[in-house]
């Protein structure tokens, strides 16, 4: 079974596949959007033997001319250094707007060929195909694509909505069981923010999620596309609604950044960020503790850190949270929850409240 979900814009639609077994339908799915001159496969290493034979000879059946490029593993990949080398592949085999760019792999691919694909002759297509649980469920949907800067993340980018997107569980296989749970940040996330059912079938399902139970994994990871799809469609560049996205992630690029992207994993960041986040709800009483401790308890549950780590200072963290994107004339502009459920966007808060959730966190 696939679920085909729409993420409708004003001048874009496009189809979202969530299924299993279905990453071999990718050359069939891309003619029924648009017939390429020329496809560009961009690749993870960890997952080039496994996956890439099967996407390039999908593709070949539809008589595609598939060129492909390796990336390296990891956030330290999301440089100029890499991104050069996709528009000089894209280039060297002279590529035209009729071309089209393929991200498969994690969120670090997706990203790179994305923000490669926006840029490259004022913009080509690209097709998102994740292998990640985080890219499935948050980065390869809404058309978000950055590289790193060494004093912030995302901070080179640009909105470049996808042509289609194909979610296959089956290649969550080969994810190592932690880079797994990292992923379900996101999940837990999109439930704080606007679905506790979401939230509470990860609580109940956790084990036959860590288990890769095909069944709830489609179910989980086509509402979590859902939601996400939903505030995209609102807002497709981030004016407001879709700032509550960022749940967790001010406090957690910061931590990133502060560690040269080298201690934690992205969801295990944001894990600590959000743990942050609902702290500092608690402490302007929009929050209970109960749900603090309920969110709390999930992320125990999922083995994701919750608390800072002591040799970052609070004034350390709130500085670097000051280089954020979303920070707009010296005002930092935060996601704090209200139940599970619901959230509000604070721009009010007083730094000395921000750093005493730090401390709190530790």
């Amino acid at each position: 079974m696939t679920n085909i979900l729409h993420l409708k814009l004003k001048d874009h639609t496009y189809p979202i596949y969530v299924g299993k077994d279905i990453l071999h339908q990718i050359g069939e799915y891309l003619i029924k959007e648009f017939i390429p001159s020329k496809v560009l496969v961009v690749n993870d290493a960890s997952i080039i033997e496994r996956y890439t034979p099967i996407v390039k000879d999908s593709l070949a059946e539809q008589g595609l001319d598939v060129n492909s490029l390796v990336i390296p593993s990891g956030e330290e990949s999301k440089s100029l250094n890499q991104f050069s080398r996709i528009l000089d592949t894209l280039i060297e085999n002279q590529f035209d707007r009729n071309s089209i760019v393929i991200a498969l792999g994690g969120g670090v691919v997706g990203d790179l060929a994305g923000f490669a694909s926006a840029v490259y002759m004022r913009g080509i297509p690209f097709i998102q195909i994740p292998t990640t649980l985080q890219a499935q469920v948050d980065a390869s949907v809404g058309g978000k694509t950055a590289i790193n800067h060494t004093k912030g993340k995302n901070l080179i980018g640009a909105f470049h909505q996808p042509k289609l997107v194909l979610i296959d569980v089956n290649t969550l296989e080969s994810l190592p069981e932690m880079d797994l749970r990292a992923g379900l940040i996101e999940v837990i996330k999109m439930g704080v923010i606007r679905d506790e059912p979401l939230f509470k079938l990860v609580e109940e399902h956790l084990d036959d999620i860590i288990a890769l139970d095909e069944k709830i994994l489609v179910e989980m990871i086509t509402q979590a596309c859902a939601g996400k799809a939903e505030i995209v469609s609102k807002d497709e560049k981030e004016s407001r609604l879709r700032m509550v996205l960022n749940y967790g992630h001010t406090f957690g690029h910061a931590l990133e950044a502060i560690t040269e992207y080298k201690k934690y994993r992205h969801g295990e960041a944001i894990a600590i960020g959000m743990n942050c986040a609902a702290r500092l709800a608690v402490n302007l009483d929009i929050f209970t503790e109960s749900d603090f401790q309920r969110q709390n308890t999930l992320l125990k549950h999922a083995k994701l850190p919750g608390t800072v780590p002591k040799e970052i200072s609070s004034e350390q963290l709130c500085t670097a949270m000051y280089h954020d994107k979303k920070v707009i004339d010296s005002t930092m502009r935060l996601i704090l929850p209200t139940r599970i459920g619901e959230v509000v966007i604070r721009n009010d808060i007083p730094e000395s409240m921000i750093k005493d959730a730090i401390i709190q966190c530790y």
